[in-house]
């Protein structure tokens, strides 16, 4: 676990620093400026419209009485693919577009869901449930 954080918050970001200053030396400073904003903006408006489409489809789903579990998985992954948007990169902006986009965002989902399950059935994960 720990080394997993350590990739996560340190040879990311050293990554991506590098990808942005190697793309800068190719295209100049401000393109690549450009460049990050331009899909920090796009990122921004298509989390909108998809979360706007999950909310919707979890509103239709609670009004027939049914549990919008796979919808509100959706909703996880679309905060999580636009904040990974407002970070400046390349990679995290393009792992924030995959979770953004609907058919790799049901891929990742079946995957995580496959894993969380498999960790419930191996005892490796437990849930507390609180009754009132």
């Amino acid at each position: 676990m720990l080394l997993r954080l350590l990739a996560l918050f340190v040879l990311v970001p050293l990554l991506e620093m590098a990808i942005l200053i190697r793309l800068g030396q190719l295209l100049g400073f401000w393109p690549t400026v450009g460049l990050v904003v331009a899909t920090g903006a796009a990122g921004a408006m298509l989390a909108r419209s998809q979360g706007l489409q999950v909310l919707r489809g979890i509103r239709t789903e609670m009004s027939v009485g049914q549990l919008p579990s796979a919808r509100l998985f959706d909703g996880l992954l679309i905060l999580i693919g636009g904040a990974l948007l407002l970070t400046p990169g390349l990679l995290t902006d393009l792992v924030g577009f995959l979770l953004l986009l609907p058919a790799s965002r049901r891929r990742v989902a079946a995957s995580l869901r496959r894993r969380a399950e498999a960790a419930i059935r191996s005892g490796r994960t437990h849930f507390l449930v609180i009754r009132r």
